[in-house]
């Protein structure tokens, strides 16, 4: 119905209730023959009054077919202002013209501003009411769906009766052909049991999901819960499990009002839904004197940290950002998000190989920074086993290059990014790894600077790692692999991770190692069924979770210090402190050796061996590993020369006198 019917519809009613307002005023008709002039003249002069004040606020600009509560706020006002009309009229107007003798009595004006609200927003709820049921029964015709069919529909319980979780079950409501028939609500507000949301009862609290499910006959559970936080999600998808019902985890509220996705599409997983624990925020004002107003380096700019290290770098206000990376798509994929996202903050693109020290010494020389972030690494485990010369030349002679020129140019701050690998290191990537953070740690012993390590365990999301891999393999219909079903790791988010290298920043005196207190290791099989859970999937029924056997450098579990005794608490609450118990003041000759050998791309065999000197809590491939105890590296007098590799049947080794 368009709104010129609604003009019509209107103003007859507007002259009806006008004298029905007299009839009811009257209790009848007797009243006509005296006061016949007085209702004429206050219908003639109201009803335009009303209509003009109706247009006034909108009130036929409306599509009442699709009207909400912002609609009925207008019918509501319109109202309003057709009662003020008209009082304006029959108390004013009319009898300072001398056109009535006597004022309208308000009993009249009351009944005809009540009756009038009545009669502009009960057409429209109508037309509403219509609509909705003329709409329902036209989905349904589309989506072949006759109405014996909606009775077998699936029937659904939706957590969260919120805004979400309203919208939700309108939508369901009015959408038959999704084959979703909600029967209420679970929701931990004890305020809102009992009670109803679009029609749907609030069956009770969260964790009865299983009793109630069971009671309903429910086949399924939609999460509407888009601001939960990942332990609120788990508990759900696990009563859900517990209940034999699927699950799915709908879009956020801004997603469906835009459009941008339905109430059928999943929610993309949020990586904070995967943690075992609650995400860990840190304070970040201690940072600001390292970065506001100050020029800031990060190298390995195009990766998942380094780039999330920039967002967060630009929030702190730097006067540049200087983005160094080897990969020219990424770093251009980073200066567009910058324009678009930043426009107030220069980044400096750099394209460079931290190996290559002569092109790093020029941008040091251009740009002269305040601090430096080094997030540039080889990272990926089974690759370096089979690539040891480069993992040595690009995570500890890139390192070294990094750290030198930070002395040499007198930089403030600098944080090598390092990992969980780096502890009683089975792979080389972990070697590398500890050598960088030893390599650092000599540079900060002679130079007295504040430049610190940071180990990571996994990071959730970034790129290569274990969870966009579990994606695309539920995505193609699976399995999952697991390597090992004991395979633990710990795990943080790429929020925490940077924020955990800012703060290092701030809270680093020279050469220390700072970690990030992870909670527990997770399973990575444990990992794995919780996103194909978060998909909406059934382990096992939907997609199969397979197990491959560990990968060469792989082991079961990870750890993040060598003992207890070696970590001791920081300002920071969530922070440790490392305690080196392998003074890397006399490192240089023997990383020299390894950089040398890896760069004259000496056999495999030789570069792990050269590793293990430096780092002896290395595990050779074909060893038993240690036996726990603390290996120590045989120590170099200022008069013992750096070890040289010495040739014996055609390889290179370490001379066994200084072997460990």
């Amino acid at each position: 119905m368009r709104n010129r019917f609604f003009l019509a519809l209107d103003i007859s009613l507007a002259l009806l209730v006008a004298f029905v307002s007299f009839a009811a005023r009257f209790e009848g008709f007797d009243w006509w023959p005296a006061l016949t002039q007085m209702a004429v003249l206050y219908a003639l002069a109201v009803v335009p009054a009303k209509i003009v004040a109706f247009m006034w606020v909108g009130l036929y600009t409306r599509l009442w077919r699709y009207a909400s509560i912002a609609d009925m706020e207008i019918a509501v006002a319109a109202a309003s202002l057709g009662m003020v009309a008209s009082f304006a009229v029959g108390l004013i107007i009319l009898p300072a013209t001398g056109l009535i003798p006597t004022r309208v009595p308000i009993g009249i004006l009351l009944l005809d501003g009540a009756l009038t609200s009545a009669a502009i927003t009960l057409p429209r709820l109508l037309l509403r009411i219509l609509a909705r049921r003329s709409r329902s029964r036209r989905l349904a015709v589309r989506g072949s769906a006759r109405p014996d069919d909606l009775r077998e529909a699936q029937r659904v319980l939706i957590a969260g009766a919120g805004v979400a979780g309203g919208m939700i079950a309108k939508e369901l409501l009015e959408n038959p052909q999704l084959g979703l028939a909600p029967v209420g609500f679970l929701d931990d507000d004890p305020s809102k049991h009992g009670h109803r949301l679009h029609g749907l009862p609030v069956l009770g609290p969260i964790p009865k999901l299983e009793e109630i499910a069971g009671r309903y006959s429910v086949g399924e559970v939609i999460i509407a819960l888009p601001s939960a936080g990942g332990r609120v999600i788990r508990d759900i998808v696990q009563a859900s499990a517990a209940a034999g019902v699927r699950n799915r985890t709908v879009p956020g509220l801004f997603e469906i009002i835009s459009g941008a996705k339905n109430v059928s599409a999943l929610r993309p997983i949020q990586i904070q839904d995967l943690l075992r624990r609650d995400p860990i925020e840190t304070n970040l004002d201690q940072v600001g004197s390292l970065v506001s107003g100050r020029t800031v380096l990060v190298t390995g700019a195009g990766g998942s940290i380094g780039s999330e290290l920039c967002r967060q770098l630009a929030q702190l206000g730097p006067k540049q950002i200087i983005a160094v990376g080897r990969g020219e798509n990424s770093i251009f994929e980073l200066l567009e998000e910058f324009r678009a996202s930043y426009p107030n903050i220069a980044v400096r693109p750099a394209i460079v190989d931290v190996r290559d020290a002569v092109r790093l010494r020029a941008v040091f020389e251009d740009f002269r920074p305040y601090s430096v972030f080094h997030a540039a690494a080889h990272k990926h485990v089974p690759l370096m086993e089979s690539s040891v010369d480069e993992a040595i030349l690009n995570n500890v002679l890139g390192t070294r290059n990094v750290a030198e020129l930070c002395a040499t140019y007198d930089i403030e701050h600098l944080v090598l990014i390092s990992t969980d690998k780096a502890v009683r290191p089975t792979s080389v990537m972990g070697a590398t790894k500890r050598i960088a953070e030893e390599t650092l740690s000599s540079v900060a012993q002679r130079t007295g600077r504040r430049y610190v390590s940071v180990r990571f365990g996994n990071v959730l999301g970034s790129r290569g790692s274990v969870v966009p891999t579990f994606m695309r393999q539920i995505a193609a219909g699976g399995p999952v692999t697991v390597t090992h079903p004991e395979m633990r790791r710990y795990f943080m988010t790429i929020p925490e991770a940077v924020q955990l290298v800012l703060q290092a920043a701030a809270l680093g005196r020279g050469g220390e190692v700072f970690v990030l207190n992870m909670g527990e290791p997770v399973k990575i099989a444990d990992l794995a069924e919780d996103l194909i859970r978060l998909s909406g999937l059934q382990v096992g029924r939907d997609i199969d979770v397979c197990f491959t056997g560990m990968r060469p450098g792989e082991k079961l579990y990870e750890e993040l210090f060598f003992g207890p005794e070696d970590a001791t608490p920081t300002a920071h609450s969530k922070i440790l402190r490392v305690r080196d118990t392998n003074p890397s003041i006399e490192v240089d000759g023997y990383v020299e050796a390894l950089i040398q050998a890896a760069g004259r791309h000496d056999p495999e065999a030789d570069l792990r061996r050269l590793m293990h000197c430096l780092v002896p809590e290395y595990s050779l491939p074909g060893s038993n590993g240690t036996d726990g105890r603390r290996s120590t590296r045989p120590r170099l007098s200022s008069a013992t020369p750096a070890p040289e590799p010495v040739s014996a049947g055609g390889g290179r080794h370490f001379d066994n006198s200084v072997r460990s």
